[in-house]
């Protein structure tokens, strides 16, 4: 029998890393899981499994196929991190409910979009700092600082982060390459990433399969990878050595990209205090 694991971190790798075994209803279970861990601490078997769109019954499945005795036991790893966090809203609450305003018609001023925008990304900024974990920053940075050169990869909504990286990096004393497509030649870009060298990729939903291509075969020939994306079942962040989950604000269907910034700008700026350091030595 699979020996339940003992700690979150090690349920949501084990999740990932078996993720492509586990049967269709399985695999939305586990999605859900680890989109919603609020959830998953905090409310009833029946509730999660409606708003998961499976049988209570698939709930204590998944929590088997992880070693545990039934769903509670997993539940309470939820509840325990809940209680050890700092606690703040829930913000999947707040989408729900802006969206049930939103549905009815109702014309939103500029003023209340604003605020609504906001508020959202300020409560997207609480939780990267309460989600991030302060040990995951620190691998990214040291990743970031041995590599030999990093190459950068973001399409679609994601391209404005790996663009800004690819900015203020230049401004760094380290190699960056930032894999565009420009011309159609997304492959020629991403062929010399080598062993060596570092690929951060970005990605969210709708996933880019050209992203998920390229971390793929950087994967393939050792290159290590970090992932920055909104489920660590994405393709980015399955394939990724170091995975970044985040929840950006998201109001009336429109995604910000803040904390995804707020991330990127961390890792640059870490980066480049420890090359000022390493350079005074």
């Amino acid at each position: 029998m699979t020996e339940a694991p003992g700690d979150l971190e090690t349920l949501r790798n084990q999740i990932v890393a078996r993720h492509d075994d586990l049967s269709p209803r399985l695999r939305q279970v586990a999605a859900y899981v680890l989109e919603n861990p609020s959830d998953i601490g905090l409310q009833t078997l029946a509730v999660i499994a409606r708003r998961c769109g499976v049988q209570p019954s698939t709930i204590v499945r998944f929590a088997k196929a992880f070693g545990y005795d039934g769903a509670s036991p997993m539940q309470r790893l939820f509840r325990e991190e809940l209680i050890n966090s700092v606690p703040s809203p829930s913000y999947t609450t707040r989408v729900h409910q802006f969206q049930e305003r939103a549905g009815k018609g109702e014309p939103w001023r500029p003023a209340e979009l604003l605020e609504e925008f906001s508020r959202s990304n300020a409560l997207a900024l609480e939780q990267l700092v309460d989600g991030v974990s302060p040990d995951m920053l620190e691998r990214a940075v040291d990743a970031l600082e041995q590599c030999e050169s990093i190459y950068l990869v973001g399409l679609r909504r994601s391209f404005p982060v790996v663009a800004y990286m690819a900015y203020a990096l230049r401004h760094v004393d380290k190699p960056t390459h930032l894999i565009d497509g420009l011309a159609g030649m997304i492959q020629e870009q991403s062929a010399m990433i080598t062993d060596r060298d570092l690929l951060v990729a970005v990605s969210f939903k709708p996933y880019a399969p050209e992203t998920s291509d390229i971390v793929t075969q950087a994967g393939e020939r050792g290159v290590t990878i970090i992932s920055i994306s909104d489920s660590l079942l994405s393709p980015a962040a399955r394939e990724a050595d170091i995975r970044f989950d985040i929840r950006d604000a998201e109001v009336m269907k429109f995604r910000s990209l803040t904390a995804s910034f707020c991330l990127a700008q961390t890792l640059v700026i870490s980066l480049a205090q420890r090359l000022d350091a390493r350079a005074d030595d």
